[in-house]
């Protein structure tokens, strides 16, 4: 079974992203095994590099406004690679001063979701929910319409 990480800076505050937070790595169980790593924030995002550099393992993908933008279907694609390779992924998630230079260089991908800037609590349900829906194009599923 596949592993997936989300390194992510910060803690959920609100209930109502933890629900959905927790709702996601519930459906992924069937596909995947997903762990969260919840780092402190730092003064800044150069602060937070080494904890999240040291955190990282596998195939990583750091979430950033200037990184390419992909379908849900090309999402889909790009993790059955990862899948069908036996990598481990992990995703990661800036606090809201974003990530440093450091990180993203460090990364495998830089991965975009829009050109707008999204709180980091709600970009971990986005994230996870494109995840399984990922999953769920790939197996076939009729979840992705």
């Amino acid at each position: 079974m596949v592993k997936i990480r989300l390194v992510v800076v910060g803690k959920i505050k609100e209930s109502f992203y933890r629900d959905a937070v927790s709702e996601y790595v519930k459906r992924l169980s069937r596909f995947a095994k997903v762990e969260i790593r919840e780092l402190a924030e730092g003064a800044n995002p150069e602060a937070e590099a080494g904890e999240i550099l040291r955190a990282v393992k596998g195939y990583t993908v750091a979430l950033a406004l200037e990184g390419e933008k992909t379908s849900s279907e090309g999402l889909a694609a790009k993790l059955q690679k990862l899948v069908d390779e036996g990598r481990e992924i992990t995703f990661v998630i800036g606090s809201s001063c974003g990530l440093s230079d450091g990180v993203k260089q460090a990364a495998d991908w830089k991965l975009s979701f829009s050109d707008m800037t999204f709180p980091h609590q709600l970009m971990r349900v986005v994230l996870l929910e494109q995840i399984y829906r990922a999953f769920m194009i790939n197996g076939g599923g009729t979840y992705h319409k």
